[in-house]
């Protein structure tokens, strides 16, 4: 079993930087795809993309399978039919960015509900702090019409922590089969859909134009593989503790891509709730990380 290192080194922090990245611009990818292709439609063509690529270590798992098929119906079937449906109705997608982030205080208290963790007083606060700088963005004029789309991102953020909860039981499956199985699963519950309620975005499909595609490829192959790939191979060489603060920095980059590529304010309420949610999220995923390193 390979030495896990606590120093980053300087490959590392590369991999980082890439990862974070796909991760922020991923928002203006999907958001440009559902725009320019139909939300089920894009969705359908993204977990297509997924499966094409990792249709090679798509394989049965012994005592795996069930977990498997579950995290393909939530994470690639039912929070994509969720999260796109989000950003067709919205228009200040640095709000949904801010809103996604309800997915981690969601996965803590999953834990403690589901599978009986006990968490301290630090952690608490981290939830506490995530929810109310969320809940701040209700009382923002300027996002008042996004209150839909707000709404959406939580129901999503809540699917994805469902999600989180399952993916802690498939420790030792590569990472590529899980994709495959995502990919699969996804684009089974997704083509129907698409089918049903947009059967004309769905025919237009062989005729996408380029850009358009590019859009989904991006969201399919950059945030899905490059990034979730990329913090995989971190976790093979380094500990959870050293690992996981280093994807805080794709929250932050997701809200200044988005107001700077969608030309939308980001108003003093909407960094004051940002700021707020995103230290709650920074605490619970610090402490979070350094506990299971105790335990582990």
């Amino acid at each position: 079993m390979t030495q896990l290192q606590p120093r980053l080194g300087p490959r590392d922090l590369i991999v980082a930087a890439v990862m974070n990245l796909m991760w922020g611009l991923n928002i203006i990818a999907v958001k440009m795809a559902v725009t320019e292709v139909q939300p089920f439609t894009a969705a359908f063509l993204r977990q297509a993309i997924v499966l094409a690529v990792c249709i090679g270590w798509l394989r049965i798992v012994p005592g795996k399978m069930r977990a498997l098929l579950g995290l393909g119906l939530l994470t690639g079937g039912l929070f994509f039919l969720v999260i796109n449906l989000s950003l067709v109705v919205a228009t200040n997608v640095s709000a949904l960015a801010i809103a996604g982030q309800l997915g981690v205080p969601f996965s803590m208290l999953l834990a403690v509900l589901v599978l009986k963790e006990r968490i301290r007083v630090y952690r608490i606060v981290g939830v506490a702090l995530s929810l109310l700088g969320v809940g701040i963005l209700v009382f923002d004029p300027a996002v008042q019409h996004e209150l839909a789309g707000i709404a959406l991102t939580a129901l999503s953020s809540a699917i994805w922590a469902f999600s989180s909860l399952i993916q802690r039981s498939l420790k030792g499956v590569p990472v590529l089969t899980i994709y495959g199985w995502i990919g699969l699963v996804g684009t089974l519950v997704l083509a129907p859909a698409a089918l049903v309620f947009e059967p004309q975005g769905f025919a237009a499909l062989p005729h996408i134009p380029l850009k358009s595609f590019g859009w989904v490829a991006f969201s399919a192959i950059g945030s899905t593989l490059i990034g979730h790939g990329s913090m995989s191979w971190l976790l093979q060489r380094h500990p959870v503790a050293s690992v996981t603060p280093l994807t805080l920095a794709s929250p932050v980059l997701s809200v200044a891509f988005a107001s700077w590529f969608f030309a939308t304010p980001l108003t003093w309420i909407m960094i004051l709730g940002g700021v707020i949610a995103l230290t709650g999220v920074a605490i619970i995923t610090i402490r979070s990380a350094r506990a299971g390193e105790s335990r582990a």
